[in-house]
């Protein structure tokens, strides 16, 4: 499963690309998608990696991010009762289910979008214009993706 996350806005964005970030709902900056590892899914996000980061999400990050900014439609948080009621015994066990089919979560009515907050110290040292391998915040982080998360709930 891997986790993208917008760092950019939409100022001077070519209009592919700006098509690109639709088709993926990154619509705007600090949200945060899940997507399933697939091929036609890592070309986009290639196409578009001086707008995103992404990588790959672990099972205890993707607990805490359905924990706490998952949303039910009319901006309703989504609560443990919720998911007893479709016969999901915690949080946890929701992560393995979305890790396995991503779909779920629209199965489930949960919105498939995450706002996030602006990462707690900021982003990487050389800021929001550079790719992660040198020293800035964009482009592929493999499992670094997790801390920025974090930073992030």
């Amino acid at each position: 499963m891997i986790a993208a996350i917008r760092i950019r806005g939409t100022v001077h964005v070519r209009e592919e690309i700006e098509t690109t970030l639709k088709l993926l709902r990154l619509t705007r900056a600090n949200h945060l998608v899940l997507l399933p590892e697939k091929e036609d899914t890592i070309n986009m996000l290639k196409k578009v990696k001086d707008y995103i980061t992404w990588g790959k999400i672990s099972k205890e990050t993707l607990e805490k991010l359905l924990e706490k900014r998952a949303r039910l439609p009319g901006n309703k948080k989504l609560t443990l009762e919720y998911l007893k009621k479709h016969s999901i015994k915690s949080f946890g066990e929701l992560a393995e289910k979305v890790q396995a089919e991503p779909k779920i979560l629209e199965k489930l009515n949960i919105k498939p979008m995450f706002r996030m907050r602006p990462p707690s110290k900021g982003y990487e040292r050389k800021g929001i214009k550079k790719n992660f391998v040198v020293g800035g915040a964009l482009g592929y982080r493999g499992e670094k993706i997790n801390d920025l998360i974090e930073r992030m709930l």
